[in-house]
């Protein structure tokens, strides 16, 4: 069982002790704390928005967290199954004082998580974060009477509201599309993704094969968007004889593509490619974060714009996107974040981009792709135990690469003429993640593997 506490909300498996795992009792405890948060911002709303992924457990810690809020004195407004940008949209619509989505992301079925949402329906700063966590572990809470009790309202409509702000976007080509005649595969792990993006493809004249879009939270795979969970898509995409296919984690807010032969288009070429896009019609500066590809890079300068890599996190990279008044950013996982609309990751504003540019450059996704440089990231991860003290490697391996180029605004990231690695812990699960970048996947394995190598020397 385990429970991780961090700035960004709380996540953890279902079923244990309270305190060892995503207890009720740890729903309560993290939900009142959010909500004393939200009601010492002063904000002109009593309202909080919470929303959901389709995880078997969603049901119970949604009825748990409405419970909680409505006991704290917020009027809560429920918009049911729906993604995490969705309920970042409806905040900003609503113009609530907050909102909480209920999802684990890409972790598997027997995870969920409360990821926590200011007024502006963007993450939490990390000092918001840290007063939470010490309310939280105070126990410090008050409910209300009877009489002062806040009220419960369930709306989905947010899901229609999403989709076409995203068909509003100026660079969003919906006639342009449905020129192009696309065909593509879907695969949503089960998940909302199941029936919001066929919704999306559908305005846009899209014909949509759909793989695992039943919204029942059994998902069929490893729910990352990661090239060995599919293998699946892969296949159909060519049987199907598609254009493409589409992935999503299971709270829709990553994406990552498979071309019509069946290769991976690469979650980290979305950005590349989208960020391309909206460049080469509104040139600007763009953020990603320090595990991203360097391709990013290339084409900002390409369009004469700046490049700046922030700390991992959405909220470093928003912040970093205002600091330098970027006009798209993300991370190399699959998630951009396109200010037009909203300061979050949004794998259907993504979709609707990309589309818009297949239909007006008239190319595959294949020839797209191959048109970016051939960075490959290696991605691997070192399972962590209590007894292993991270921040010692870390430490240690900095002073053996002092001179190479240092980054430690973030975990430690070398740069070596041929390439790069970067090292941090994950807020998100017990693991270290190595991620390794250069030409071609054999020289980017190469680095991976050295400081692997290197990491267990000294654990």
């Amino acid at each position: 069982m385990t429970l991780i506490k961090s700035i960004s909300g709380i996540r953890g498996t279902i079923g244990g002790n309270v305190g060892d795992a995503l207890t009720p009792l740890d729903i309560v405890k993290f939900t009142s704390a959010y909500a004393k948060f939200i009601r010492n911002q002063g904000s002109d709303s009593n309202t909080i928005i919470i929303g959901r992924d389709a995880r078997i457990s969603g049901e119970m810690v949604s009825n748990i967290v409405s419970g909680t809020l409505i006991g704290c004195g917020f009027d809560v407004l429920d918009i049911g199954l729906s993604t995490t940008p969705t309920v970042e949209v409806a905040v900003q619509l609503h113009k609530s004082a907050g909102g909480i989505i209920l999802t684990a992301s890409h972790n598997p079925k027997q995870w969920n998580a409360l990821k926590l949402l200011n007024e502006k329906g963007e993450f939490l700063s990390g000092e918001d974060g840290v007063q939470i966590l010490d309310v939280a572990e105070s126990e410090d809470f008050s409910f209300l009477e009877v009489d002062d009790l806040g009220k419960y309202t369930f709306d989905d409509s947010y899901n229609e509201k999403h989709i076409e702000e995203v068909l509003n976007l100026s660079l969003v080509d919906v006639e342009l599309v449905k020129s192009a005649g696309f065909k593509v595969v879907v695969d949503a792990v089960n998940s909302t993704g199941g029936f919001m993006i066929p919704r999306l493809l559908e305005k846009m004249g899209v014909e949509c094969v759909k793989l695992f879009c039943e919204p029942n939270g059994d998902f069929p795979h490893n729910p990352e968007p990661l090239p060995e969970n599919l293998t699946e898509i892969s296949k159909l995409v060519v049987e199907q004889k598609a254009d493409f296919g589409i992935v999503v984690d299971p709270d829709v807010d990553r994406l990552a593509m498979v071309c019509e032969d069946g290769s991976m288009f690469g979650e980290e070429y979305t950005l590349v490619a989208i960020s391309d896009f909206v460049l080469s019609k509104t040139p600007g500066n763009t953020v990603s974060n320090l595990s991203s590809t360097r391709a990013l890079r290339d084409v900002t300068i390409k369009h004469n714009g700046s490049y700046v890599a922030s700390a991992v996190g959405e909220v470093n990279v928003v912040e970093k996107m205002k600091e330098t008044n970027a006009i798209i950013g993300g991370e190399g996982n699959g998630g951009i974040i396109y200010p037009e609309l909203h300061y979050g990751r949004d794998a259907l504003v993504e979709i609707a981009l990309f589309l818009t540019q297949l239909a007006e450059r008239k190319i595959s996704a294949k020839t797209l792709r191959d048109s970016y440089p051939n960075y490959f990231i290696s991605k691997n991860k070192i399972q962590l135990t209590p007894e292993i003290d991270v921040d010692n490697i870390l430490s240690t391996l900095e002073q053996k690469y002092k001179e190479e180029q240092i980054t430690t605004i973030d975990g430690l990231k070398i740069d070596f003429e041929e390439g790069w690695v970067h090292l941090r812990k994950s807020n998100t699960e017990p693991i270290i993640r190595i991620y390794a970048e250069s030409e071609g996947e054999e020289k980017a394995n190469g680095f991976a593997e050295k400081m692997i190598n290197e990491i267990k020397e000294l654990i």
